[in-house]
Order: structure tokens, then C-alpha cells, then sequence
């Protein structure tokens, strides 16, 4: 298994040498994958297998992992060709067992620096089914259903087009027309026009109903079981991460020649699992559990942990009982191997076919022998022996001598480091500073005006390539470990001062990139706050860096340099990667535990002045979010009595603080001094709508949602839109469910969990009075808000019960759903507002115990609006035969 190797070609005038990117025999790992194939077929094809079974054990995941440098990526590249293409005439590998029958495999990168994230991931799977050439129509109607919700406008053989990854793959121009015959075969079925976005738009209610009433047109899409219930979810994320249920269930409804088993490989997986947030790996443990007919060969340099019972709560299923084959000890393939050092053989054969002059090895045995021996069976020892040779071939116009490398790994980047000319030197000494690069930010870290070493030194065999990364060149791992002790022997080693000067400058030139792209500003941040700790460096550009990922409500992981020590003071860039962190953790977990880690970080005072008001305001809205007002109101005016960036939003945090104790006029009065700078307009929506004044209220929140959208600011568009959305539930169900529909196109690309739970309680609103299920869906997102640790929710969602109950006429739910509200939200006047307007709304008197609200109006204008809003949906539940 071998092929050219351009870059080892270019580097030599003498055509008679023939330079091979080979590949070493691995048949033990390839016997593994043939066997994994060969089970796993033989057991969905056997009688009583159900692809829809999601309680049975899964044995669908092979596993290699081991060091860096070993070859687990040439591994995974190389049985993803062997298996997309056969056996060839130089393949070491035999064929598989004829009964596999057809495979068509996929690999996917998941590197931090790839760019992959599910979307791409869950794409990429479709893609590789579309070389089969038949429709998968479940999967297609509801990967079309999310397509146009959070991709409006862009069709999706467009947006493959113009990624590079996507359209590579094979099935890329096959997939356009199997998903327009799939969708029109739906149409036609259920008598419609006929056209895609008929389905996918007002005609999915009839889908859906004829679905689940079996109709015999789509019988054979009905014993799909869940299809219906994945047509009518919110078709987000979440969502997506389910659908390839759906795709299981429509390769295994292929029968005879057109039958096909997938294989996809994921390399690089430890930059999924050994995150701190397992987002990612959740999501992709929960395909791979859906697709039990597919075979996964994930690829990375740590043993996969879902057999571990602990990981219960960050993954979906974590356990021997639903992994038994990933276990310790485990016999049966697919299950975990280590990826081991080549054998000694191996190694011979490798250098032996790696260059060649005449058809002949241009290492004699000793220099072979020595080489094998020294390297211990790693790859990467051995490419660079290999390329070292070409490169004193070149010079001395004959072979090396054998005593030229008696080196271990460490000498041997050394010496290679020593070959280099000094200015290619001094741009490796400085992008070892870096996770990524590009040519000209190396050339800035080594403070050349000129990028020719940079260009030098990026064509050289160690440093890999990547173009859709946000600085497409990294050295390999090990290289860069080894290029400081390499350094310490060479005849213009760099003292302390010199690696503190070439931080200082990497530092520099990071900050003088453009980070206007959400992927640069990320990986900046991650290396800049790297640099800074490391060295001791002010942070800089970090403060703008750090305000700019704050405002853009997206939240990816930010890991500290190294994790913070109890009674150790952390280094500013510990302290800001720290607080980064746990802001961005409140999307995802309690707020109560991000409270705890930003209360840490302002315990350390080691932030610069700028900075305290970033963990400082947010612990206030954490507070708030808990239900801890007096702490909240602190935090808010110390933040504003900073005077920083954020006091306007704390000026903000201040009045939706006067608002949950029902001083509306004090509210009001400050609202007015907000600006645009302080989201005036939405504070404006938030005091309007308690009033009963929805009309206003929605006027506030779309002149808000416009403004942002205008500034290209998506998070705060989408966070004003799901406040749009719910006020106008209140009043006008029809156009509730057009700004609810556009909340959750906006909340797609950006991750805001309060937005996202509010736009679930305009549903609620919208439906009070006329869904007979509203309890059960209540209880739901209560759950969800709870668990998430955000008050405000609970009490919007006890208040929508309120509603349901009055407009329903029933005194005894009314009374039972106001007690719910007092019981779980109500703390003296914090959301007195909510228990008095539940009241109001049925034209009742609140009890005499109960803190009074200041309106706007009088409370006489309050009741009116409110008795004419439940009025207006009784009137509404009437027509549809309501609640």
C-alpha cells in the first residue's frame, strides 16, 4: 500500500530516486475490521434483528487507540480507501468475506482544528448513503424539514457544493435528486402539488396524520415508529441527532443487490472525548447507538470510556450493559484494540519500500537494521529517518553511512532540527509556541518581514496540512515537544529570553489576526490565553477577544491553560479561561455550578481592572436566574459602578430586577435611559407585555430584534425574537406560530437556553385554553428550566397553567394551578406580579396577603386588557372545539 511522495520527490534533482508514501502492513488491525464487517452483517441479518429495537446492547463500534505518531490516521485514511475501493494489485490486506457483501465507507476528521462540527458530521453520513443510489425517505423528508428551518433560503446541494469536505465525497451529486424522488413520492402519496417545500412547509400536518393513521400509500414509512414523532419536533440540533434513526431504519428496509453496509470512521476522537464538555461526544454517541446496522471505527489516542457506568448523565448510555464488546477484556470483534509500534518486519519493509533508487532499496541492511532498532516501531521516527536520508543523499551525492543514525527520537528531530537553514530554524522555534499557523503569522512569530523560511519550513514532511482550519499548518505533536530539548544542544539555542521574546511576538501577531470569523477568534483565544500563561504575558487583546466571545451567544468550549488549584493563585489568563468557561457552561449545566466557579474566580483577584465586570456580571445574572435577588442586585450595581464595558447591560440586569418585584414606573424610568447599547426596546417588551398591552409589547421586541440583526448581532436577534414570540401568544395564535417558527431559526446558530425554553413557553401560551395535552408538555419544560437552574422560566410556565386554567372556566384547576405558582415562584414581591395577573385575568380580587404590584395604569386598565385576552381565546377555544 503505497504511493508517491511528492513532497520527498521535490526535494531531489535525481529522477532515478523513487520516494513512496507507504504504508505498513497493519494486517492484525485490518483482520480486526474484517471481522467487526463480518459479524456485525451476520447479525442484522438474522432472524428477529430490529433496527428499531433502542433498548437492545449495541456491538457496532471497533476502536484503535494509541501514542501520537503511531499511525492511527494513516490507519483509519487507508482502510477507508481499502474499503471504498477493493483489494488492489499492491495490497497487503485480503479481500473480505463475499457474504459482507457491499461497504461503503465515510471517514470524517474530528480534530479541534478540521472545522467539523454534527451538522457536517451527520451530512457526511447521508452522503456516503447516497452512493448506494436509492432514496431514503424518512431521513430525507426530515433532513429537509431541518434543512429549511435553520438554513433558510440555502439549498442544501448548494451549500455541499461549497464545502470542500461535503463535496468530495462521492454520494455529493447523487444526493440532490434521491431526496427530490423520496419527497415527491411523500407528495404524491399524501396528494399534494408535489413540490419539496409543500412538504416540508404547510403540508407536514397531512404527512404526519397520514402517518399515524396508516394510510396505504405510506404504510410501508408508517412502520417506521417514530418517523411521526421526529416530523413534529422542533426540528433543531437536538432533533438532528435522532434522524439518523430514520436512516438506519431506510437502510435496512433495502433488500437484495441494492443491500449496503456503512462504515463510518471518526479519527481523532480524542478531541471529542476528552473535552470538558462531552456536547459533542453525547451527540455522537447517540447516532452511533441509532444506527445499529452501521459499523463505526473510531480512531484516537485514548481508549473509548462508554462502558463506564460514571459517565451516566453526560452521555446518553454509559455502561458495560450497553457496550459489552468496548469492555476490558472483551474477545469478540468489533471491540477495542490498542494500536501497537510496528514490528521489527514491518519497520524492514517500510524502509526498504520508502525510497528506492532503480527498482532497489537505497538503504543498505546496516543502516536499515539501525534504524528499525532505534525507532522502536514508531512511524513518525521512521518518516523522519527516511526523509533525513534523502536529505544527506542529496548533499553528499551517495548513501549515508549507518553510523548517521544512532539517534533516539529526540536526537533525531535534533539533528534534523540542525539540518534545517538558521531562518527555517528560528520559524520552527517560534510556531512551537503555536497549536496552528499560517505562513504569514509565522513569519510575524519570528519577526521575518519576509515569508520564505515560513514557506520553507511548511513543505517540510513534519508539519501537516489542513486547509479548512482556521490556520491551516501545525507541527506534529511530537515534533513540537521535542524541538525545545532539540534546541538545547544547537549552536544558536535560544536562552529564556529569547523563547520569552518569541512568545511575546506569536502573542502579538495572534492579536493583529482578524477574528471577525467566530473559528479564528476561538482558536485565538485558546492559544493567546496558552501564551500568556505559559509566559507570563499581560492579556492584552485578550480583554476585546474575550467581551467579543462573550457577546456573540455561541459558547464553545473554552478549556483554562491548566486547571485551577485550590489556594493556588491562578495566572490572569487561568483566571479569564476560567470564567470563559463556566459563562459558557450556563448553556449546558445548573447555573448553580457556574455560579460556584466565577464566585472562585473573583475570590483569586488576579483579573486586571477591565476584565473583573465580565465574571462579576454574570455571577449576578446566575444569581438572578437562581432566584437569589438580593445577590443578583448586588452584583448588577457593582457592576455598574465599574463603569465598564458592560455597565449598560447591568443598568439592564437592574431593571428586569425592578420588574420581578412588580415596580413597573421605577422599571420604566430606567429603561428610558438604556439606549440601544442597553437593549432598550426589549426591556420595553418585558414591561409591556405584564400589562396587557401585547400589541406594544411585540412592537418593542421586533423594533429590538431588527436593530440587532442590523449590527449583526444573530444572539441578541434571536433572544428579542423568542421574547417576540411570546407576547404574541397571548393574542394573535396565528402569528404566534410565525415568530415562533422564526425564534427557532434564529436560536439554530446560536446556544441562549433561557431563549430557547421561552420560545417552548410561547408554545404553551399560544396553545392555553385548546390543547388537551398542555399539562404534560408544562411538566416537560419545567423539568427542562429546573434542571438548567432558570427561575424566571418556572414562573412564566406556572403562569401559562394560569391561563389555560382560566380560559378553560374551571375554578378548581384555576385554583390549583395559582397555588403552583405561589408555591414554587412567588418569594414575597419576586414574581407577586405573576400570582396578582392570575387573578386579574379572571376578574378576581387578589387575596389580601398577597404584595401588591405598581402598574404602568391602573390595575382597573390591567384587568380589563387581561379579562378581554382570556375573553378572546375562550372565544377561540369555542371554534375549535376547545378545552
Amino acid at each position: 500500500m503505497s504511493r508517491s511522495d511528492l513532497r520527498a520527490l521535490f526535494r531531489s534533482n535525481d529522477r532515478d530516486v523513487k520516494a513512496v508514501d507507504y504504508f505498513a502492513d497493519r494486517r492484525d488491525e485490518w483482520e480486526a475490521v474484517a471481522l467487526s464487517l463480518s459479524g456485525l452483517v451476520r447479525a442484522t441479518r438474522a432472524d428477529g434483528f430490529d433496527v428499531q429495537d433502542l433498548e437492545a446492547s449495541r456491538r457496532n463500534v471497533l476502536t484503535f487507540y494509541g501514542v501520537g505518531g503511531i499511525g492511527k490516521s494513516t490507519l483509519s485514511r487507508n482502510v477507508a480507501e481499502h474499503l471504498g475501493s477493493g483489494p488492489g494489485p499492491e495490497s497487503h490486506w485480503p479481500p473480505l468475506d463475499p457474504e459482507v457483501g457491499r461497504v461503503v465507507p465515510v471517514r470524517v476528521d474530528l480534530s479541534r482544528d478540521s472545522g467539523t462540527d454534527f451538522e457536517t458530521l451527520v451530512l457526511a453520513i447521508r452522503l456516503a448513503a447516497a452512493e448506494i443510489g436509492q432514496p431514503m425517505p424518512t431521513f430525507d423528508l426530515a433532513l429537509q424539514r431541518y434543512w429549511e428551518h435553520n438554513h433558510p433560503g440555502e439549498p442544501l446541494d448548494e451549500y455541499v457544493r461549497r464545502r470542500t469536505r461535503l463535496s468530495s465525497l462521492p454520494g455529493a451529486r447523487n444526493l440532490p435528486g434521491q431526496m427530490q424522488s423520496a419527497l415527491g413520492d411523500v407528495a404524491q402519496a399524501v396528494a399534494m402539488p408535489g413540490t419539496v417545500g409543500t412538504v416540508v412547509g404547510q403540508g407536514l400536518r397531512s404527512v404526519v396524520r397520514a402517518l399515524r393513521d396508516r394510510q396505504h400509500r405510506l404504510r410501508a414509512l408508517a412502520e417506521c415508529r417514530r418517523f411521526a414523532d421526529l416530523l413534529e419536533a422542533a426540528p433543531d440540533q437536538d432533533a438532528l441527532s435522532y434522524y439518523p434513526h430514520l436512516l438506519a431504519w431506510d437502510l435496512a428496509r433495502l433488500q437484495g443487490k441494492h443491500r449496503a453496509t456503512l462504515v463510518v470512521l471518526l479519527d481523532t476522537f480524542e478531541d471529542v472525548g476528552d473535552r470538558i464538555h462531552r456536547d459533542l461526544e453525547r451527540l455522537i454517541q447517540r447516532v452511533v447507538w441509532l444506527m445499529p446496522n452501521t459499523l463505526f471505527v473510531i480512531t484516537g489516542r485514548n481508549r473509548l470510556q462508554w462502558d463506564d457506568a460514571r459517565l451516566e448523565g453526560q452521555l446518553d448510555w454509559a455502561g458495560a450493559e450497553f457496550w459489552p464488546q468496548i469492555v476490558p477484556g472483551a474477545t469478540r470483534e468489533p471491540r477495542q484494540h490498542t494500536v501497537g509500534y510496528l514490528s521489527a518486519g514491518d519497520c524492514e519493509i517500510y524502509l526498504s519500500e520508502r525510497l528506492t533508487r532503480d527498482g532497489r532499496p537505497m538503504m543498505d541492511d546496516a543502516t536499515r537494521h539501525l534504524i528499525t532498532a532505534n525507532s522502536h516501531g514508531l512511524p513518525l521516527y521512521l518518516d523522519l529517518a527516511a526523509m533525513r536520508f534523502l536529505d544527506l543523499y542529496r548533499r553528499q551525492g551517495h548513501a549515508p553511512a549507518a553510523s548517521d543514525f544512532r539517534l533516539d527520537f529526540p536526537a533525531l528531530v535534533a539533528r534534523t532540527f540542525r539540518d534545517l537553514p538558521p531562518e527555517v530554524r528560528r520559524v520552527l522555534r517560534s510556531v512551537s509556541l503555536l497549536d496552528t499557523f499560517s505562513v504569514p503569522l509565522a513569519s510575524a512569530a519570528a519577526g521575518f518581514d519576509h515569508d520564505a523560511p515560513a514557506q520553507d519550513l511548511v513543505d517540510r514532511p513534519f508539519v501537516d496540512h489542513d486547509a479548512d482550519a482556521p490556520w491551516p499548518y501545525r507541527l506534529h505533536a511530537l515534533v513540537r515537544d521535542a524541538v525545545r530539548d532539540a534546541d538545547s544542544t544547537s549552536e544558536d539555542r535560544w536562552t529564556s529570553a529569547d523563547w520569552q521574546r518569541a512568545a511575546r511576538r506569536a502573542f502579538d501577531a495572534l492579536g493583529e489576526e482578524d477574528r471577525s470569523n467566530r473559528t479564528r477568534l476561538i482558536s485565538a483565544l485558546r492559544q493567546g490565553l496558552a501564551l500568556s500563561h505559559r509566559f507570563g504575558l499581560p492579556l492584552g487583546w485578550l480583554e476585546d477577544a474575550a467581551f467579543q466571545y462573550a457577546a456573540d451567544f455561541v459558547w464553545e468550549p473554552i478549556e483554562p491553560p491548566a486547571p485551577l488549584v485550590d489556594d493556588t493563585a491562578p495566572s490572569p489568563a487561568q483566571a479569564l479561561a476560567e470564567a470563559l468557561s463556566a459563562i459558557a457552561q450556563r448553556q449546558r449545566r445548573h447555573r448553580g455550578r457556574s455560579a460556584e466557579r466565577l464566585r472562585e474566580v473573583l475570590r483569586y483577584d488576579v483579573l486586571p481592572p477591565g476584565l473583573e465586570e465580565l465574571p462579576r456580571y454574570f455571577l449576578a445574572e446566575c444569581d438572578r436566574d437562581l432566584g437569589d435577588f438580593e445577590a443578583s442586585l448586588d452584583g448588577m450595581r457593582r457592576v455598574l459602578e465599574l463603569g465598564g464595558r458592560l455597565a449598560a447591560t447591568a443598568r439592564r440586569g437592574l431593571v428586569h430586577l425592578a420588574r420581578r418585584t412588580g415596580k413597573f414606573p421605577q422599571a420604566r424610568e430606567a429603561a428610558l435611559h438604556l439606549g440601544v447599547e442597553g437593549r432598550q426596546d426589549r426591556v420595553m417588551g418585558d414591561l409591556w407585555w405584564p400589562q396587557g398591552a401585547m400589541a406594544l409589547a411585540c412592537s418593542a421586541y421586533a423594533t429590538s430584534r431588527d436593530q440587532a440583526l442590523a449590527a449583526g448581532q444573530v444572539g441578541e436577534a434571536a433572544l428579542s425574537q423568542a421574547c417576540l414570540a411570546f407576547a404574541a401568544a397571548f393574542q394573535d395564535r396565528p402569528r404566534a406560530a410565525e415568530q415562533i417558527a422564526r425564534a427557532e431559526e434564529l436560536l439554530a446558530g446560536v446556544s441562549i437556553r433561557w431563549a430557547d425554553i421561552q420560545t417552548r413557553i410561547a408554545a404553551l401560551v399560544r396553545d392555553a385554553g385548546i390543547a388537551s395535552d398542555l399539562a404534560e408538555r408544562a411538566d416537560a419544560v419545567t423539568a427542562e428550566a429546573r434542571e438548567a437552574g432558570l427561575t424566571s422560566s418556572v414562573a412564566y410556565i406556572r403562569f401559562a397553567e394560569c391561563l389555560h386554567a382560566a380560559v378553560a372556566g374551571s375554578a378548581d384547576s384555576l385554583a390549583r394551578a395559582r397555588e403552583r405558582l405561589t408555591r414554587d415562584c412567588v418569594k414575597g414581591v419576586e414574581f407577586a406580579y405573576l400570582a396578582e395577573l392570575a387573578h386579574l385575568m379572571a376578574g378576581e380580587d387578589p387575596p389580601a396577603d398577597l404584595a401588591r404590584t405598581t402598574w404602568l395604569d391602573t390595575t382597573a386598565q390591567v384587568r380589563a386588557r387581561w379579562v378581554g385576552l382570556v375573553e378572546d381565546r375562550r372565544r377561540e377555544a369555542a371554534a375549535h372545539g376547545g378545552a
